[in-house]
């Protein structure tokens, strides 16, 4: 059944198996839910968050690699070095699956290699091996190659870090597949300050499932359904970017560094161009039927590839188009390249390079310190130098690879980071809609869209099934309730783990699950579960040194923009957070849920931790 893991101490290099206890996954689930109890027990709030001790945690859920719906994915869990605070980070493709194959279902890694090491899982059998070779030697791509070659196993799936992670810069991801990047909060410095460069893993086992006949038909129906819904279609055709110039037209789409309410060159780089212009195939994690990955080939100019290689999914676009004013298809799939290859965060590195070019363009800073780079609004050519640099921790490169808040709190400018908790805020503006302001200040892990994707249920992407209706997008009251029961959901997603862009019904999902663990629940026990989980990261951050003032939005976003699709619309802050704090059980002046929520949960064991 679900629920063995594989502990490894890279300091002492040894690993060992065991089975987690049944009441937590009947408890938290699986994927981040479960991680956060398994945390709560091993953090040390002394402790910084690259300290050996720190365990490094890659979690599956009971339906990864099930065959769907849309079951790739699994997710990384640690304290994050970027914020300090609770680190997520969710990726597709293949590893999960595999790692599920090899008969794991969590990987907990602690200590800290001697040297540069890899870890080969192949079913039973696990080795460290030395990884000089490649560190520092071998981008993402090239890692993944070689170590595929190394083990002899060409079915092998490879995870790994790049540049960013060896330096630990603290918006560092892990790469694995065809540009599958576990991207937010730097789980690729927590993997590089342990010394390990790759995890390789090849299982050839079968995935257990309680009653597997009845998931069988579960999945079968889904996946057809999956199949004949119009999202899966415009997801297959235009990706992610697809509904770029829509999300503009309704001021979702952030434009020079969230200045501007309108870019004119939005159209030049959505997944309709892209489809129309460079698009070559399509790429989709194990098991998915929707297939948004972007297949494209570049064949003339200054950016051409060399053969087929990744699209640039919508946060991409953004990061290196509508907040650089960057019309340049060919030029933001390069940039998206490079941050792959480097193994970075796009959104957090193209935030930061965007606040650069505003200070540029206000004087506060010139090539002086940008080393002799012009930064100017619509020219991407300095960006492919400061990305290597921030890899490297070189120069200008080394204050812009801390991020956002670092670079303005440096230049005597902290009003202008747009971040959340430290961690930049994703190509959503909740100028737009106000649900998504409440998402971004009670995410548990810093400016988040993965959470909680509000700003779907405000254009009628809508739950009535488990009571999230539509709302009104500039509304503020009443507003948190439905946002609070969305956030549960999706936390039920993230315990399973799957796609948010499977449009597949609560009622469903909890059949699947049911299925899969040998469950008799009804939706509510089981949405019971995602509030848990949600309380459970919650508490870790509380104990970590979350305070309810942190949770403020950056002070560019409570400028009104005077025109566009949010024109004149600022968010209550304090009014949804206010409605939020009581839907939620949660004590306003300390932030903590109260006993009685805690209780409520069966999450009293906090009570007697000596932390409240």
């Amino acid at each position: 059944m679900y629920g063995r893991m594989l502990k490894v101490d890279l300091s002492r290099g040894d690993v060992a198996f065991s089975m987690l206890p049944r009441d937590y996954v009947e408890g938290f689930i699986g994927g981040s839910s479960l991680a956060s109890r398994l945390l709560w027990d091993a953090l040390n709030p002394q402790h910084n968050p690259l300290h050996p001790d720190n365990p490094l945690i890659f979690i599956t859920g009971p339906m990864t690699g099930t065959g769907g719906p849309t079951t790739g994915r699994f997710t990384i869990c640690g304290r994050s070095p970027q914020t300090g605070l609770w680190g997520e980070s969710n990726i597709g493709g293949f590893v999960g699956p595999e790692l599920r194959q090899a008969g794991i279902d969590v990987l907990w890694i602690i200590g800290r290699a001697p040297e540069p090491a890899y870890l080969y899982i192949h079913d039973e059998n696990v080795t460290l091996r030395s990884a000089r070779h490649v560190w520092g030697q071998a981008d993402t791509y090239a890692t993944q190659a070689l170590l595929r070659e190394e083990v002899g196993e060409p079915r092998a799936r490879v995870a790994c870090i790049g540049l960013a992670g060896e330096n630990r810069v603290p918006m560092a991801g892990i790469l694995s597949d065809h540009g599958r990047l576990a991207a937010r909060t730097g789980m690729g410095a927590l993997m590089g300050a342990k010394n390990l460069k790759a995890i390789v893993v090849r299982g050839t086992g079968k995935i257990p499932l309680a009653r597997g006949d009845e998931y069988a038909k579960l999945r079968v129906a889904s996946n057809k359904s999956l199949l004949e819904q119009n999202m899966t279609a415009v997801l297959r055709a235009t990706g992610t970017s697809g509904a770029a110039e829509y999300l503009q037209f309704l001021g979702d789409m952030p434009q020079k560094y969230w200045t501007q309410a309108t870019f004119e060159g939005a159209a030049s780089i959505s997944g309709s161009t892209m489809a129309e212009t460079i698009l070559t195939g399509t790429k989709a994690c194990q098991g998915c039927v929707i297939a948004c990955g972007r297949e494209v080939e570049i064949v003339q100019g200054p950016y051409a590839t060399k053969g087929k290689t990744k699209g640039p999914e919508y946060e991409t676009i953004c990061s290196f188009g509508s907040q650089l004013l960057v019309d340049d298809l060919a030029a933001i799939t390069a940039l998206g390249e490079v941050c792959d290859r480097l193994g970075l965060d796009s959104i957090s590195a193209g935030n930061t390079l965007a606040l650069a070019y505003l200070l540029f363009e206000r004087g506060v800073i010139t090539e002086k310190e940008t080393e002799g780079w012009t930064l100017r609004w619509g020219d991407p050519s300095p960006c492919f130098v400061l990305l290597e640099k921030m890899a490297r921790r070189e120069g200008f490169g080394a204050l812009l690879a801390q991020g956002t808040r670092a670079l303005a709190a440096h230049f005597g400018m902290p009003e202008l980071a747009v971040e959340v908790n430290g961690l930049e805020v994703p190509m959503h503006d909740p100028r737009a809609f106000s649900g998504q302001t409440l998402s971004y200040l009670t995410s548990p892990r810093g400016a988040c869209h993965n959470q909680s994707d509000f700003f779907q249920v405000e254009m009628g992407g809508t739950l009535e099934e488990i009571g999230i209706s539509l709302p009104e997008r500039f509304r503020d009251e009443g507003k948190a309730g439905l946002v609070a029961r969305h956030q549960h959901w999706r936390t039920v997603c993230n315990s399973l783990v799957t796609c948010y862009f499977a449009v597949v019904s609560p009622m469903t999902i909890c059949e699947l699950l049911n299925a899969a663990l040998g469950l008799d629940w009804d939706v509510e026990t089981m949405l019971r579960a995602g509030e848990r989980g949600w309380n459970m990261k919650r508490l870790i951050n509380l104990r970590l040194g979350l305070r309810p003032e942190y949770e403020k939005l950056p002070r560019l976003l409570l400028q009104p923009l005077p025109e566009g699709g949010q024109q004149g619309y600022v968010p209550d802050v304090e009014k949804l957070l206010s409605e939020y704090y009581v839907v939620s059980g949660w004590d306003r002046t300390t932030g903590w849920p109260t006993p009685e929520k805690l209780r409520s949960l069966g999450l009293d064991f906090v009570l007697r931790a000596d932390v409240l």
